[in-house]
């Protein structure tokens, strides 16, 4: 009997119904063109309401910010038109919603940038990994990262912009909640990390050089929504888009506790041992758990049961599930009513149409 995972949640201004929260998920679904959210979208979202919150797929907060077909922005009209469709469809089926606010740095392509430029980051380091880009006829393939220039400071300021930007949408849009994306190797994450920042300036170098970016996004976005909606995802020792990182525990401690400051909403931890990553190391959790106070929400390929044992320990206070979501539209019931979960076909994930998307069938018994 599940206990903890299904019990209601307090987290910021918001009252969640339980802890179990669904994880962002790129699903490269997004009109083509305009890279607005439809009312296909706005159905997928809707099907999986009854999660405590809902954190949308990674959400670019301009063009530059993209960095893989299909994905949804948040900078134009059109975009935040859509994005009012899916927030509507949510609060209707008594759900809570966030946006989860993307700027892919590196992991980009010239395709997705205006006129053809170059991609941003940190410090003109590629990325040995790859994106997806558009075949040009509705699909979609894989393409090598494209090398970056180096940031700005003029740069810098310019993204922070669209953040404040982005977040003033996602209001605009009805979104409960604001989410800023910190980890899996994308901008901010190539900032913090010791082996993307090379940099000589103010935000390079020791810790505090290289979280400034990050946290004064942070503090940006307080200003304009509210310590209480804004929450902030990070990926300690995360190898995912070619990121290294030399500290990332004392990176994540100092992130925590410089975030417990602000009394943010949640810190959102994204753990990829799971995938071949590392594994936290003994203590970690508890030093988490020490130097941040408020929600803290987990993510990393966890069942009821593990989920359940880290709440019940206190080391986190919700759980965000993500690929069970896909197929299991009713998970929280499935979880409350302990009926076998569908599986997903991973060749569906990315692009296309309803199929693999909205179709996935409620359990039978529920």
């Amino acid at each position: 009997m599940k206990k903890q995972l299904l019990t209601p949640l307090a987290l910021g201004r918001l009252n969640l119904k339980n802890r179990v929260v669904m994880a962002p998920m790129t699903r490269s679904r997004a009109e083509h063109g305009s890279e607005a959210p439809t009312a296909l979208n706005a159905l997928y979202y809707a099907q999986r309401s009854s999660a405590g919150l809902i954190i949308t797929e990674g959400t670019q907060v301009s063009r530059q910010g993209q960095g893989y077909a299909y994905t949804p922005g948040i900078y134009s009209r059109e975009q935040v038109v859509g994005w009012k469709q899916v927030t509507q469809a949510v609060h209707d089926a008594g759900g809570l919603i966030a946006a989860q606010l993307w700027h892919v740095g590196r992991m980009s392509h010239a395709s997705f940038q205006e006129q053809g430029a170059v991609p941003v980051a940190p410090s003109a380091i590629r990325a040995q990994a790859q994106v997806f880009v558009s075949d040009g006829m509705g699909s979609g393939l894989m393409a090598p990262a494209e090398q970056p220039r180096e940031m700005t400071l003029e740069d810098i300021e310019s993204v922070k912009q669209s953040f404040v930007e982005a977040s003033r949408n996602a209001m605009e849009a009805g979104f409960d909640l604001v989410e800023i994306h910190g980890a899996n190797g994308y901008l901010f994450d190539q900032f913090l990390a010791t082996g993307t920042n090379k940099r000589l300036d103010a935000y390079g170098g020791s810790l505090e050089n290289r979280a400034r970016f990050l946290l004064e996004t942070v503090d940006a976005l307080i200003h304009v929504v509210g310590a209480d909606r804004v929450g902030v995802r990070l990926s300690p020792w995360g190898t995912i888009s070619d990121i290294q990182d030399d500290e990332p525990e004392a990176m994540a401690l100092f992130l925590a506790h410089a975030l417990d400051q602000r009394n943010i909403a949640y810190l959102h931890l994204a753990e990829w041992e799971w995938t071949g990553g590392q594994a936290y190391p003994e203590g970690f959790r508890q030093r988490m758990r020490s130097a941040f106070q408020k929600t803290l929400i987990v993510c990393g390929n966890y069942d009821a049961e593990r989920g359940e044992t880290l709440l019940a320990q206190g080391l986190a206070d919700a759980v965000a599930m993500g690929r069970p979501f896909i197929a299991n539209p009713d998970l929280v019931e499935r979880i409350r009513q302990e009926v076998p979960l569908s599986e997903a076909n991973p060749e569906l994930f990315y692009g296309g149409d309803a199929k693999g998307y909205t179709d996935y069938p409620t359990h039978p018994a529920l």
